[in-house]
């Protein structure tokens, strides 16, 4: 029975799970609250909290798991996308980790981790299934064929839809991060009191940039109108930015399904706990007959359990790496 300590520090959560035989044990995430005052993340803020939460993380990974030190049969990291600095700590931490008990080392990417999530709980899909990615980061469809076997079929051509949730709540003055705020606004109002347009890109692509600036318009005009227009509207304004980001978002998959022909859909990445996302996604399992696949919330944001569960699917097949890896802040999918 494997077991696998899994570190993620790719963006601002310092996290590390500990994964016994594909079952996830533990899952500890320190959260960092030194980003609100600037409204978003500040890399060399980021990297400094990494360095002060890993070690007491893995510590309460490991003693949560009831594991010791001795058991641990190897160590899966983050080693890309993301935030170069973070990366190197959560990196540099588990090539010492594996030298000192001379064990194997797994380096994962981010972005195929938050897809095999999907894998720590039942249900789980079967191969090939369609997954849809989207975080503050990435807005990506993928096509699953197998474990490690993943093909990028669509893409943001600029903001991913986690931007467009946080840009259009910093609009509205809600403090970061924004996203969950907006959310929140969304389930009080009428997601049809303002119309926002679609952007019309051809394929599977998006592109969100239109819209958040067809939004920013639409605030600075109301305002002028009416100086109290957000304070009275907030959650119809919330609800309609929302209901047009999430049609974006499913129309893609829509057409995805069609062109595959597949018909089995997964969601992935913090976006993925979006209510509007989660409910849309729900309606069109039942209006269109797909199998739709959902996160447990703690598995939507970045959490070192998606880590775990990787390396553990990378270590049945004995793929390890030196102690010359280093991270890598680009990592194509």
């Amino acid at each position: 029975m494997p077991v696998i300590l899994g570190i993620e520090s790719s963006c601002d959560e310092t996290s590390a799970s500990v994964c016994v035989d594909g079952q996830i044990l533990s899952n500890v995430i320190a959260n960092q609250t030194v980003h609100e005052a600037f409204g978003g993340v500040v890399p060399e803020l980021a990297s400094r909290v990494h360095q002060q939460n890993i070690i007491p993380a893995v510590h309460k990974a490991i003693i949560d798991a009831k594991v010791s030190k001795k058991e641990i049969n190897a160590v899966a990291f983050t080693r890309g996308p993301g935030l170069l600095g973070s990366l190197l700590v959560g990196t540099s931490f588990a090539k010492s980790f594996a030298l000192g008990l001379n064990i194997p080392l797994i380096d994962v990417n981010h972005m195929q981790a938050h897809i095999l999530a999907h894998f720590i709980d039942d249900p789980k899909p079967q191969f090939p299934f369609l997954c849809l990615t989207v975080s503050g980061g990435h807005t990506q469809i993928v096509k699953v064929n197998d474990y490690f076997d993943m093909e990028l079929i669509g893409q943001t051509t600029d903001d991913a839809a986690g931007e467009a949730f946080d840009k259009a709540a910093k609009m509205l003055g809600l403090p970061y991060p924004g996203g969950p705020l907006v959310d929140k606004y969304a389930k009080l109002g009428n997601p049809n009191a303002y119309q926002f347009p679609e952007p019309q890109i051809p394929g599977l692509d998006f592109s969100f940039s239109g819209l958040k600036t067809a939004f920013l318009y639409f605030v600075r005009d109301k305002q002028k109108e009416n100086p109290n227009f957000l304070e009275e509207n907030m959650a119809d304004v919330c609800a309609s930015i929302q209901h047009r980001i999430v049609s974006v978002l499913i129309n893609k998959v829509k057409k995805a399904v069609k062109e595959t022909g597949i018909n089995q859909v997964a969601i992935a990445g913090g976006v993925s706990a979006n209510s509007g996302l989660r409910d849309a996604l729900l309606e069109a399992e039942k209006k269109w007959k797909w199998k739709v696949f959902i996160p447990q919330f703690q598995y939507c944001t970045d959490n070192a359990a998606m880590i775990a569960i990787a390396g553990y699917y990378k270590y049945l097949k004995g793929d390890f790496v030196g102690q010359e890896v280093s991270p890598l802040a680009r990592w194509s999918v």
